[in-house]
């Protein structure tokens, strides 16, 4: 399995905007073999920012690579620079990948779908 993660720095007051952004996208992801999930993190408060994370999860990191390179990405990630009067988010989105070292399931509880 592979992980891969965006970090964004979203301004304060404009996080309404930021998961509309999100919410009202066309992904595709769906699409793409390989792709487990995905799910928009909302983390720490800080002075100027409030932290957000962007996590998808894959089959493998093969299966990530290709949705990188496909028309898709591209579709989903059109208007991803698109100039605004105020920006959402603080300097670039940080990207962090990771690769399955070990997993562990709560035997006790069925797993969802989308896991």
């Amino acid at each position: 399995m592979f992980i891969a993660m965006n970090r964004f720095k979203v301004a304060k007051g404009e996080e309404t905007a930021f998961e509309t952004v999100w919410s009202t996208r066309k992904t595709r992801l769906d699409e793409m073999p390989g792709f487990l999930a995905f799910h928009l993190l909302k983390g720490p408060e800080k002075e100027d920012h409030i932290l957000y994370s962007s996590h998808t999860t894959w089959a493998s990191k093969a299966d990530f690579t290709a949705w990188t390179k496909s028309e898709q990405f591209r579709d989903s990630h059109r208007n991803a620079g698109e100039k605004r009067e105020k920006p959402l988010f603080l300097g670039h989105p940080e990207f962090e990948g990771f690769e399955t070292v070990l997993s562990e399931t709560n035997p006790h509880r069925p797993l969802q779908a989308a896991e």
